[in-house]
């Protein structure tokens, strides 16, 4: 933004734009800590990348819908093949059919967005994390003659981090977080592995657990200690004679 745009809006522009640091600097940038509503803000951001996360995955779903499905069998994981291991990376945006992406697309928003409120950054590496870990597992425990796809090992991962998160940063906030994730998805989610039923891959939901789990161990960012302030000297008063 060039340096006169703050001047343009007179003597409020200018209370917008610069802050004063505790040190006493000025800091010509807004810093968007807080919720202000906007796109800027730290919901906001989240909120925007979920969405066209979610976008992303519907215009897969009805390219894939639209070609036969013929997306699903070339994107998907095929156990123990080698030439399968790039489709680690697309096998989370490919789906069965509309109602297997709808079931996923609520959990997967509102756990990213959680997940994603404090650090895009952090957010994406953690997403990393899930789909390699998720996609490895998938590879070398599901079934042969077996082509694996869909977002769910990466919900079982949102939910892994935010449930670990807490205990490993030990900020306060993050362990509320933490304890109200297992009591809203607990019970959904361990009903959802999906042990012995057919067609559900548990191994993707327990690899993507894992891979959630770690990756909240990896990226753990302990708290700030916080240092006392600096104080001047008191002055030392003259003696009296």
């Amino acid at each position: 933004m060039p340096a006169s745009s703050p001047l343009r809006g007179g003597g409020a522009g200018i209370l917008a734009m610069v802050s004063i640091q505790p040190s006493g600097q000025f800091d010509p940038a807004p810093r968007h800590t807080e919720d202000d509503g906007s796109l800027a803000s730290p919901l906001g951001r989240a909120a925007t990348l979920m969405v066209g996360i979610l976008a992303v995955l519907w215009i897969v779903e009805l390219i894939n819908g639209a070609t036969g499905r013929n997306l699903s069998q070339a994107g998907g994981i095929r156990p123990r093949d080698v030439a399968s291991l790039v489709d680690i990376v697309t096998a989370p945006f490919l789906h069965g059919n509309v109602e297997h992406l709808a079931g996923n697309a609520v959990a997967l928003f509102s756990l990213g967005f959680i997940a994603a409120v404090p650090s895009i950054k952090r957010f994406l590496l953690m997403t990393a994390i899930v789909v390699v870990v998720g996609g490895l597992g998938v590879w070398l425990f599901s079934p042969s003659n077996t082509v694996s796809i869909g977002a769910s090992g990466v919900v079982f991962g949102y939910f892994g981090y935010l449930l670990m998160r807490g205990f490993v940063d030990r900020r306060p906030v993050d362990v509320v977080v933490s304890i109200g994730i297992g009591l809203a998805y607990a019970y959904p989610m361990w009903h959802s592995i999906g042990f012995g039923v057919t067609n559900i891959s548990w191994q993707g939901h327990l690899s993507g657990l894992v891979g959630g789990l770690l990756a909240a161990i990896l990226l753990r960012q302990p708290r700030n200690r916080v240092k006392p302030a600096a104080t001047d000297p008191m002055p030392t008063l003259p003696s009296a004679e």
